[in-house]
């Protein structure tokens, strides 16, 4: 399922500020969602899958930092914590664990927004418009794959064997853990099981590998998902 309208999660156990921030946010053209407190921060993200998170850092029975270390166990949605201290303490911390930004409090909404954009951006265009293998050619602009010497061959993929293709070729020769692959590819509908995405990938196999029982581009990572296999073009 793709959204046309980011998904932005609220964090913050002030609510009047997080009231304040979905509205505004609201108003400048996204959805939003809040939360609390950490803990159901953590249980929203995983129901539903937002674009970008905002957090506060000090919360009850889960803190900012403990959210962003459960979140990227699996997850590299973007994640700016806003922070009423702002200490160069806490701001380091933050980053170390897998934040992307960090804002002090107070701030003006046109920095928040702006910082909520850049990373939209940066998030949705991360890597290359195409990705060149030998033997092998994604152009992901126009969701066109050729395989072959001569890429001489087009394959015809289906939206989601194409989203699979593309999260593992965006991080080729390193595990991507089955989590990250359905936090990719199905972003605001409710997560798949492993054996979905298995049956997934079986299926871009078959179309992609000149024998999907003997894979030579999309290999099985034991207990943790799977790894794209091809020496890129130079």
């Amino acid at each position: 399922m793709t959204r046309t309208i980011p998904l932005l999660l609220i964090v913050d156990d002030d609510a009047a500020v997080a009231g304040i921030l979905t509205s505004d946010l609201t108003e400048a053209g996204f959805e939003a969602v809040r939360a609390a407190d950490g803990q159901e921060g953590l249980e929203l993200f995983k129901r539903c899958r937002p674009d970008l998170v905002l957090t506060d850092d000090v919360m009850p029975r889960l803190s900012g930092f403990e959210l962003i270390e459960a979140i990227r166990l699996s997850d590299e949605t973007p994640i700016i914590v806003i922070s009423e201290g702002g200490s160069d303490r806490d701001r380091v911390s933050a980053l170390d664990l897998g934040a992307d930004d960090y804002l002090a409090k107070p701030f003006s909404f046109n920095e928040l927004l702006a910082r909520v954009r850049a990373q939209l951006r940066r998030f949705g265009d991360a890597g290359p418009a195409v990705l060149e293998f030998h033997g092998l050619r994604i152009d992901r602009e126009r969701r066109h794959v050729l395989q072959g010497e001569r890429l001489e061959r087009e394959v015809h993929l289906t939206p989601t064997e194409f989203a699979i293709l593309e999260a593992l070729a965006l991080s080729a020769g390193r595990p991507v853990a089955n989590a990250q692959i359905a936090a990719r590819v199905w972003k605001g509908a409710s997560p798949p099981s492993p054996d979905t995405v298995r049956v997934q990938v079986g299926a871009l196999r078959r179309k992609l590998e000149a024998d999907s029982s003997r894979p030579r581009h999309i290999i099985t990572e034991p207990w943790i998902g799977y790894r794209f296999v091809a020496e890129p073009v130079k």
